[in-house]
């Protein structure tokens, strides 16, 4: 098997490029299951799982937000065929907030000579049909709760795959109306990709917790998956990349912030201060000028 140092920086750097890939999730199911409740939503979940696909996991329930932790050893692996891809740019993950009803986006982007590099790591294939297989299982019981339960029904789920043996974990967050919406084909698969919120952790706590104690369950609020999805967005487009070398990169973001605020309708804000890293300026955009922002 292959050891993974747990100090590595450059499994966290190879990580954040990927995203697993999901298996589309068909509308059609042949579930005949009776609606849940939302107290039968953990235990469903976790029986599913356990009965269909001989997957030992922990779920908690926290406000509106579903959290599944999946305990795994070795998920990351070589590839026998290396992917190739093109680096035009450095980018420095940064963290975004909302203060005080103003969006703080940071972003660190700098042009680089153009380099061909090669995917060195990725998630080993059981792992991403086991990701698929859990989102199976929460789908069809979300799908299936009672409709009296809609207004308190979870908002968002994340799931937490963590390699035990080497002390890296994969956490991704998904927004319930996302999920429904590639269901039934209202979305593009790249998309909802997209709207994924998606980050990795190396620590050494991670080692040996097969009931992920050393996670902090919390209920995710709307501006904390906003905030972290235009972070993914920003780091999805100039680390694939999906721009050009010459692009402008300021205008590139404040597509990606707009687009992100339009597609959950979200204006519970007032301004937006966009902050580039590299070239130190700074631009503050009020509501009106970010929902009439550039389109692509």
């Amino acid at each position: 098997m292959m050891k993974l140092k747990l100090s590595s920086k450059s499994l966290v750097k190879a990580a954040l490029k990927l995203i697993p890939f999901i298996l589309f999730l068909s509308a059609c199911t042949s579930s005949t299951a009776p609606s849940f409740l939302k107290e039968d939503l953990s235990r469903a979940v976790k029986d599913i799982c356990k009965r269909e696909y001989h997957l030992d996991i922990i779920t908690n329930l926290e406000g509106r937000t579903f959290w599944v932790y999946m305990p795994l050893e070795n998920i990351v692996t070589k590839p026998a065929k290396p992917e190739k891809y093109i680096e035009r740019f450095l980018v420095e993950d940064r963290r975004n907030q909302f203060d005080e009803r103003v969006l703080r986006v940071n972003y660190l982007i700098k042009p680089l000579p153009e380099t061909e590099k090669e995917q060195d790591m990725i998630l080993d294939k059981s792992v991403n049909t086991k990701i698929f297989n859990v989102l199976q299982v929460i789908r069809r019981v979300l799908f299936s709760m009672d409709n009296k339960e809609s207004k308190n029904s979870p908002l968002f789920f994340c799931i937490v795959t963590a390699d035990i043996v080497n002390g890296f974990e994969l956490r991704q967050v998904f927004h319930c109306l996302d999920l429904k919406k590639i269901s039934y084909g209202f979305i593009s698969q790249t998309e909802y990709q997209h709207r994924i919120v998606q980050d990795t952790s190396v620590s050494a706590q991670i080692i040996g917790d097969k009931e992920g104690r050393h996670l902090v369950y919390h209920d995710i609020t709307l501006e904390e998956f906003l905030t972290d999805q235009i972070r993914g967005r920003i780091r999805m487009k100039f680390q694939k990349p999906e721009v050009e070398k010459n692009v402008d990169i300021d205008r590139e973001v404040l597509k990606i912030v707009s687009l992100t605020l339009n597609t959950y309708a979200f204006k519970d804000f007032a301004l937006v201060e966009m902050t580039n890293l590299d070239t130190k300026t700074k631009t503050i955009l009020n509501q009106a000028a970010i929902f009439s922002g550039p389109k692509e």
